[in-house]
């Protein structure tokens, strides 16, 4: 006699696709009310049974999304003390949530100015590497990338992805893999940074020209072009971001003594 198979039933799949979408959807609002401010480091936050009850959520959909939060360094659970947000040197800001709850908000200039300096450290030099390294396939996607940027504008989400699809191939072709695990941070970047400043009027300027002197670049195999020119489209990145936001920041030096406009 043939045995049954039971099989888990459709209900039940759904059930645990509706908890998936809950808890990551608790740690969402709790992630952009930490970021914000709201909830400050060091402050515990409600315990499980409190905090389940108050937002009509199982205890386990709030466990699960305390989790969430502590593998990306927002709070940290101790035994007796509870759960605490961290401070803010232990939170993993390129982390790509962390960084789309960051915009959420205003973020204060600080942390906005330290996410492009963290730019003007890194990119320029990958670039410089990618016009040494890159092949003709990461050539052509950049290339594309560059059209799809030109045809759909940054205004729309179709331009938004070839813009993130630029850097990401350019992060590849510098041929260093700790250069490319960045990839998702820096698209994440990028993408929030011109969703940010585009969020009151559209862009004053058209970004694709300094897209285009690197890639020229790039394809030139002048590393020192290739730097200059990444070093510029992120200073001008800077200085589109700053103007959305009125008070200019305090100017600043680059990594290698450029200065960041502001």
């Amino acid at each position: 006699m043939v045995a049954k198979v039971k099989t888990a039933k459709p209900l039940n799949v759904r059930a645990r696709r509706k908890s998936l979408r809950l808890h990551g959807t608790i740690a969402r609002d709790l992630g952009i009310l930490i970021v914000s401010g709201r909830y400050k480091p060091g402050e515990v936050l409600n315990n499980e049974v409190a905090a389940s009850d108050r937002l009509h959520v199982s205890r386990t959909a709030y466990r699960e999304a305390l989790r969430i939060l502590a593998a990306k360094g927002l709070v940290e659970s101790r035994p007796r003390t509870g759960t605490r947000v961290s401070d803010r040197e232990k939170w993993h800001l390129l982390d790509p949530d962390v960084l789309s709850w960051i915009f959420e908000f205003e973020p204060d200039d600080e942390l906005l100015y330290s996410l492009f300096e963290l730019r003007k450290i890194f990119e320029p030099e990958a670039a410089a590497l990618a016009a040494e390294r890159r092949s003709d396939a990461q050539l052509k996607r950049m290339a594309a990338a560059l059209e799809g940027m030109a045809k759909h504008t940054l205004a729309v989400e179709e331009g938004r992805i070839a813009d993130q699809d630029f850097h990401a191939a350019l992060l590849e072709a510098s041929a260093n893999p700790f250069i490319t695990s960045l990839t998702t941070s820096v698209s994440a970047a990028v993408a929030w940074t011109t969703i940010f400043k585009q969020r009151n009027s559209p862009l004053r300027r058209d970004p694709v020209p300094d897209h285009q002197r690197v890639f020229d670049a790039i394809a030139a195999g002048d590393p020192e072009g290739a730097h200059a020119a990444m070093a510029h489209l992120v200073d001008m990145a800077f200085l589109d971001t700053t103007r959305s936001k009125g008070p200019k920041l305090k100017l600043a030096r680059g990594s290698r003594g450029e200065t960041v406009a502001g």
